[in-house]
């Protein structure tokens, strides 16, 4: 097969030939037909150290091309949805619902599957598993778990943006922070993720939903997805603005998705006595969050949630969401802003790094 390979770190992607085995026990095999792009991609490509090399792309669709012994809910032929989790339903995690903490399915952070191999490999030597789904390559290899089937009449591209972007951001508002009917909401970001923030507080009825970003043209495509208050942070005090508008009380929920530690920090101060700030993207790890003073999170009782993929289990979550989106309710189309070939890769993470558009979807053929 083909795959964007990333052959060591912080080095433009090269598309290269690579083997694929056959999935085993428990496993799948699907040919991967649209991957989007997700910044977590390119924080670890851009990393200066790392697993390599290394086939990235977490947020992908595609078809069965073959299933391993054991595999009963899946066929050749069926349509999928790839999430990077996929848990193994009899953990500690597992039985409590908490799914995305599953042991099983933290492969996705060691490059391998569950079982520890990886089923590529070039010229003999073994090639990682990124991100739990290694979706810049036409074919990969999966827990069944983690193949969520969809009807064929869905677009395969919108089910790929489902993947990452959509569980994550409106699973933050429905799953991790339970936002409820009439809440206010500032989401800080406005990438897929942030997008995705943004129409799961509309979904939840927020009455006002504040979004910040500095590009103007995500702030303006925020107004479709439902924000009512656009902020510019390169020109706004966003916390000082909020705290003006709801009269000194400050919003409900905060929501840092952009991954910034310093964002986390401003959502602290922007929630209300009581609020609740939520990390949902993910920050550099030379990041840091600093409460200060602590006596005052204390006795304001605000609260600080990590949120790892909205907290989501696919097999549940996709369906819902799908369902949502049927119904006109979400909107996914219009968060594919680009549309590439999977030779333009390099393109496309050049637009990343320039905040180019809110999310870049790359065909991989069928």
């Amino acid at each position: 097969m083909r795959a964007a390979l990333l052959a060591s770190p912080a080095t433009p992607l090269v598309m290269t030939d690579i083997e694929c085995a056959d999935p085993g026990p428990g496993q799948v095999r699907v040919r991967v037909t649209h991957c989007g792009l997700c910044h977590s991609d390119l924080t670890l490509i851009d990393a200066p150290e790392g697993l390599a090399p290394i086939i990235l792309g977490h947020e992908a669709a595609g078809i069965v091309d073959a299933v391993g012994t054991g595999v009963s809910t899946l066929a050749p032929g069926d349509h999928v949805m790839l999430s990077p989790f996929g848990p193994c339903g009899v953990c500690y995690w597992c039985v409590r619902g908490e799914t995305v903490h599953c042991a099983a399915a933290m492969s996705m952070f060691t490059g391998t599957l569950p079982d520890g191999s990886v089923p590529f490999s070039l010229e003999g030597r073994p090639v990682y598993r990124g991100l739990g789904v290694a979706g810049f390559g036409e074919l990969t290899v999966v827990a069944a778990s983690a193949a969520v089937k969809i009807d064929p009449d869905i677009p395969l591209e919108v089910a790929a943006v489902i993947g990452c972007a959509t569980q994550t951001g409106v699973g933050a508002v429905l799953n991790t922070a339970k936002v409820e009917e009439g809440a206010t909401v500032l989401v800080m970001g406005l990438g897929g993720v942030g997008m995705s923030v943004v129409q799961g507080a509309r979904l939840a009825g927020a009455c006002r939903i504040f979004a910040s970003d500095p590009v103007a043209d995500r702030r303006n495509a925020a107004i479709a997805f439902g924000a009512t208050d656009l902020l510019d942070p390169s020109t706004t005090d966003v916390v000082a603005h909020v705290l003006e508008v709801t009269g000194g009380v400050g919003v409900d929920y905060a929501f840092d998705a952009a991954g910034a530690g310093p964002l986390v920090e401003a959502g602290l101060a922007a929630t209300r006595t009581g609020g609740t700030t939520v990390m949902v993207g993910a920050p550099a790890l030379e990041h840091t969050v600093t409460i200060n003073p602590a006596v005052l999170y204390l006795t304001q009782g605000k609260k600080l949630l990590g949120c790892l993929y909205g907290d989501c289990n696919s097999q549940r979550e996709v369906p819902r969401l799908l369902a949502l989106w049927q119904t006109g309710r979400l909107d996914l189309e219009p968060m594919i802003t680009a549309r590439r070939p999977i030779d333009e890769i390099n393109a496309g993470l050049d637009d990343l790094r320039a905040s180019v558009g809110i999310r870049t979807v790359f065909n991989l053929g069928v």
